[in-house]
């Protein structure tokens, strides 16, 4: 079976690599140098590790059979400075990737971060990734299993949701809704046409005034209907703590108490700390650009030994920098 974090075609040849790094193998090559080096991956400030399966599978195609790694495991929290991968094999099997594993380290635990962040102020209510739509497509799915690692219960997209070991999480669209003119009868398509073993959620901010509307579909699919997500946009106030109390007010008193709360909506950890210290009934919050536009958490990568001889630049420390929490990796 193939392993879904796998390198393409570009990052094998170096195609997405610093240019330097090319020139470099080029010139160790004319020189018929190739030195054993150790190369130590760390981050300047805490935050949730991810990128690490990439960066074990990238390195397992790359690497002789007696290199050495060593790294913490995805989802660790890391320490400012703490090494979280360390590689010590000849240069040229991988010094050409340098950028490749940066770059999975560095996006990785950038998003994880982030959304641990909005896990914490969630206090035990799920979030679900629905940032997809916010990202290249050719990142998209590394984007939402990172999100998971970082604490989210569930993405958007079902490539990330593959990655992830779950199944990919949604209601459906306003188009729809709006192609058939009314969301009770876009919800009953849905009842008609999906498996019965996906939920179902309906939108309610389209047409109607969300709490008239939850009720509506409420009626309409009985003990189907999972839940209701409020998605109101900034031109209406957005989804507030209130109108999520009116919401769960108006379907208990109707006796839909079963119906769960989902909302979205330009959420980020502050948002949804409001609602959790107002003590808004929310079942489930949906979080896109917070964690998708999360900005990297910038990894470097510094030689330390060269042919066993402790090394590193002005500012470094030479020599091999210990951290027990590192785990021996199986090439």
């Amino acid at each position: 079976m193939s392993d879904p974090f796998a390198p393409d075609a570009a990052t094998l040849a170096g195609q997405n690599a610093d240019i330097y790094f090319t020139r470099s193998r080029q010139i160790l090559e004319a020189e018929g140098l190739d030195p054993a080096v150790v190369m130590e991956f760390f981050a300047r400030q805490r935050a949730k590790l991810c990128g690490m399966r990439e960066a074990h599978a990238l390195l397992r195609q790359v690497l002789p059979r007696a290199a050495q790694v060593w790294s913490l495991e995805e989802g660790d929290w890391i320490a400012p400075k703490e090494v979280a991968l360390r590689v010590r094999a000849p240069y040229k099997s991988f010094g050409l990737y340098e950028t490749a594993l940066l770059g999975m380290l560095s996006s990785g635990t950038g998003w994880a971060t982030a959304a641990a962040a909005c896990a914490e102020a969630a206090g035990g209510i799920p979030v679900i990734s629905f940032g997809a739509r916010h990202v290249h497509p050719l990142v998209s799915s590394r984007m939402e299993y990172a999100a998971m690692v970082g604490g989210c219960r569930g993405c958007a997209t079902p490539a990330g949701a593959e990655l992830g070991g779950t199944e990919a999480s949604g209601t459906l669209p306003h188009a729809l809704i709006l192609i058939f003119g009314d969301t009770v009868e876009a919800v009953r398509a849905f009842d008609r046409h999906m498996d019965p073993a996906v939920r179902r959620i309906a939108l309610v901010d389209t047409f109607r005034d969300e709490a008239e509307e939850s009720l509506r579909v409420a009626a309409a699919l009985g003990e189907r209907l999972w839940g209701v997500r409020l998605d109101t946009p900034s031109e209406r106030g957005r989804v507030t703590p209130e109108l999520v109390k009116e919401v769960r007010a108006r379907l208990d008193q109707a006796g839909y108490s079963q119906v769960r709360i989902a909302v979205s909506g330009g959420l980020d950890p502050e948002r949804i700390r409001c609602f959790c210290q107002e003590g808004a009934p929310v079942d489930v919050f949906g979080v896109g650009s917070a964690i998708s536009g999360a900005p990297p958490i910038d990894f470097t990568a510094d030689i330390k030994e060269v042919d066993g001889k402790p090394l590193a630049k002005r500012g470094r420390i030479p020599g091999i920098q210990e951290n027990p929490s590192l785990q021996r990796i199986e090439l």
